[in-house]
């Protein structure tokens, strides 16, 4: 449920596949004008990786989500994937803790990665890679939490192995990311 404070809601949007190494370049600046000149008011940005939260009256996100997808991959040029969440939604998420059990050390990486869609598979839980180097540990809410064990390999596959079991209509934060935006 999406919280409302004086008619206006406060999202998270996140941007799949910009400013990585070199191509698909957004600049954080650009970001805010372009979402300034759209439904967007009070825009924040986080990092180069095309995280923003900001406030809307609009209450229909999909519709704002396509509505922004159309404008930024016209405004740049290529197509940019947007999904959004309720500020509140992220905010929970950081405050249960849902790693807090995990054993964090240097190889250990903890993701969070957001649906477009309600996922289809269902998965026994914790899922694990084949290589036992990835594991899924929840899915709630179009958000999946996972953790990649870097201490056996050198080729993290646990994006690759995300996208064989969801597809590729999603985006996925480091948990330190995740704890940041929820601070916005």
């Amino acid at each position: 449920m999406l919280e409302s404070k004086d008619g206006m809601i406060t999202l998270t949007g996140f941007l799949r596949g910009i400013n990585v190494g070199g191509h698909h370049k957004v600049p954080m600046a650009d970001l805010r004008d372009k979402l300034n000149q759209l439904e967007c008011e009070n825009v924040r940005t986080l990092l180069n990786t095309g995280n923003f939260v900001f406030e809307t009256e609009q209450t229909n996100i999909q519709d704002l989500e396509h509505k922004i997808e159309t404008f930024l991959s016209q405004s740049f040029g290529f197509i940019i994937p947007v999904i959004l969440r309720g500020q509140k939604e992220i905010s929970d998420l950081v405050s249960e803790n849902p790693f807090a059990t995990i054993d964090v050390h240097k190889d250990i990486r903890l993701y969070v990665s957001f649906l477009k869609n309600t996922p289809e598979v269902e998965l026994t839980l914790p899922y694990f890679s084949e290589d036992k180097t990835y594991k899924i540990i929840s899915i709630q809410n179009k958000t999946i939490l996972s953790v990649l064990d870097l201490s056996t390999t050198n080729s993290p596959k646990g994006m690759d192995e995300l996208e064989k079991l969801f597809g590729k209509n999603m985006t996925t934060r480091n948990w330190n990311t995740v704890q940041k935006v929820a601070n916005v």
